[in-house]
């Protein structure tokens, strides 16, 4: 499965395709790299590519899969964008924030209850969809007053990553 890495500003997709011990082969992106990973100490790794060897420390930040990322010459902000962490992120507490007038899954589930159908009043924080994913259920609120305009799914359904799942006039 693919992860997310932010390193300052910029955003990488990355996936381990094959693994032998500390030899892998990842993308990046969509350029693959033959790499040698070695777990050094506390922190550092040490990585060989295509014969150039590249030392790195990471430093845990205060957030969550978040850390600074020291090499030779310079310095980085890295924060890990898992499923996890992008579960997290966008569960905020429990009022979805990509849009007031709708409820996105924030990552592959499966849908438990769904609490409202089309044309009810709600009010805001009124829970609306529970869904269960990696191994939690959590609840998933009205952002505002208002009426459901539309359910786009019953429970038992399986969902993907930012699939619309109820919507709001």
């Amino acid at each position: 499965m693919p992860i997310d890495v932010k390193l300052d500003d910029r955003i990488a997709k990355i996936k381990v395709l094959n693994q032998n011990e500390n030899l892998l082969e990842i993308m990046v992106d969509d350029q693959v790299y033959l790499v040698d990973l070695m777990h050094n100490d506390e922190g550092t790794f040490s990585i060989l590519e295509n014969n150039r060897s590249h030392n790195i420390t990471l430093v845990p930040s205060t957030k969550k899969k978040a850390y600074t990322a020291y090499t030779l010459y310079n310095t980085f902000d890295l924060e890990i964008i898992d499923a996890e962490s992008r579960y997290i992120r966008n569960r905020g507490e429990g009022v979805l924030a990509q849009s007031e007038k709708k409820i996105t899954a924030p990552m592959p589930g499966k849908i438990v209850k769904v609490l409202v159908e089309t044309g009810q009043t709600v009010t805001k924080g009124q829970t609306a969809v529970i869904i269960s994913a990696m191994k939690m259920e959590s609840e998933y609120k009205s952002a505002v007053d208002g009426v459901v305009k539309k359910v786009n799914v019953k429970a038992g359904d399986t969902v993907e990553s930012n699939q619309v799942l109820i919507e709001f006039d």
